[in-house]
C-alpha cells in the first residue's frame, strides 16, 4: 500500500520516509519497515526515501508487554510490596502462560486481580465510565443519535468527564458527508465509519506473536527509530517496553535524562545506537495509551525535534 501511495503521488518520492503508528501498530511498523528496507536493497522501483520508524506505546511481545503490567502496578502502588513479591516468587515472574495447578500463583493472581480490575488501564488515573460507554464491541454509528440532547449527554450523566465522550464525538465527525468530502473519501467505499473496525481482524492471520525479530533486523540497517511510552499506561507499560528495548544489546548513547516542553518536565528520554543504527526511546510524563492522545501539546515538539534535530 505504501509503494501504492508513492506511485501515485510521484512528487514525494524524494521526501524523507518515516513508518509510524501506536499501539497495536508494534506489531505491524516494524515488519513493514523492514519490508520498504529490503525492497530498496534489491531494487524494487521505485526506490523509497526511508529514514527510520516511530512506534508510541507500542504492543510488541506478549512476554514484556503483558508480564510488565504487575511490575508496573506495583510501580504504582496499585498493589502492595507484600503482594507483589509474593506473585513474583509463586508465579516465578510469568503472569501470562500460567501452570493452572500452581495454586499459590493463580491465588496471587487473583487477588492482583481483585485490585486491578476496576483501574482505568489505558490511563490508570482516569476513570472508567460505565453509563454510556461509545467502545464496546458491538457499538455502531447511528444516523439518528444525533441532535442537541445528544451534545448534551456528558452533561446529564453524575459522573466525572469520560475520555469515551471523545470516541462517541468522533462517530459524529467522520461519518459527516462534509468531512468525508473534504478528506477526499470516495463515494461508496464506506458505508458507515467506525472507529476501530473489528471487521478487518477476521480477514487476518494473527501470526505474528512478536516483532522483536523484526526490530533485530533493523538494528543492522541505517535506521533511525523512536520509541516512546505514556507512564501512566497500564495496558502496555513502560516497564516491559524498557525491558524488550535493553534485550536489542545496543550501546548507550546518552543516559537517562529529562526533556522539556516550556521549560517542564514533559517525560525522561534514553538514546542508544549500533553503527549506522539509532534508537531514542522517551517516556511522555502523565500519559496514558497512547501518549499522542492524551498529552499532544507535549508529543508534537517531542517528534518535531526528533525529526528536525535527533534529540528531543
Amino acid at each position: 500500500m505504501v509503494l501504492q501511495w508513492i506511485k501515485g503521488h510521484p512528487q514525494f518520492l524524494k521526501n524523507p520516509l518515516y513508518i509510524g503508528g501506536d499501539s497495536y501498530s508494534g506489531k505491524t511498523v516494524p515488519i513493514i519497515t523492514q519490508e520498504v528496507s529490503e525492497g530498496n536493497e534489491v531494487g524494487r522501483e521505485p526506490p523509497m526515501n526511508l529514514k527510520g520508524y516511530i512506534l508510541g506505546n507500542p504492543f510488541t511481545d506478549p512476554t514484556y508487554d503483558v508480564n510488565s503490567r504487575i511490575k508496573f502496578a506495583h510501580n504504582m502502588a496499585l498493589i502492595s510490596d507484600a503482594l507483589y513479591e509474593s506473585t513474583k516468587t509463586n508465579c516465578k515472574g510469568e503472569y501470562v502462560q500460567v501452570d493452572p495447578s500452581n495454586a499459590p500463583c493463580v491465588e496471587n493472581l487473583q487477588e492482583v486481580t481483585q485490585c486491578l480490575q476496576k483501574i482505568n488501564s489505558p490511563q490508570i488515573l482516569e476513570p472508567i465510565c460505565s453509563t454510556m460507554s461509545p467502545k464496546p464491541k458491538g457499538f455502531k454509528w447511528d444516523k439518528n443519535f444525533v441532535g442537541e440532547n445528544f451534545l448534551d449527554m456528558p452533561h446529564r450523566y453524575p459522573e466525572p468527564w469520560c475520555r469515551a465522550y471523545n470516541y462517541l464525538f468522533s462517530f459524529i465527525w467522520a461519518n459527516d458527508k462534509t468531512v468525508q468530502n473534504a478528506l477526499h473519501v470516495r463515494e461508496g467505499t464506506i458505508r458507515d465509519w467506525e472507529r476501530c473496525n473489528q471487521s478487518f481482524s477476521s480477514s487476518y492471520a494473527h501470526d505474528v506473536r512478536t516483532s522483536l525479530d523484526y526490530h533485530r533486523n533493523l538494528t543492522k540497517k541505517n535506521l533511525r527509530a523512536l520509541v516512546y511510552s505514556g507512564d501512566h499506561d497500564m495496558f502496555v507499560p513502560y516497564v516491559g517496553t524498557e525491558e524488550w528495548i535493553t534485550s536489542l544489546n545496543l550501546s548507550i548513547d546518552y543516559t537517562w535524562r529529562p526533556w522539556f516542553v516550556n521549560g517542564q518536565v514533559a517525560g525522561y528520554t534514553k538514546a542508544y545506537t549500533r553503527k549506522a543504527y539509532s534508537l531514542t526511546y522517551a517516556t511522555v510524563k502523565g500519559a496514558g495509551h497512547a501518549a499522542t492522545e492524551y498529552n499532544p501539546r507535549e508529543c508534537f515538539p517531542m517528534i518535531d525535534r526528533w525529526l528536525s534535530y535527533y534529540y528531543i
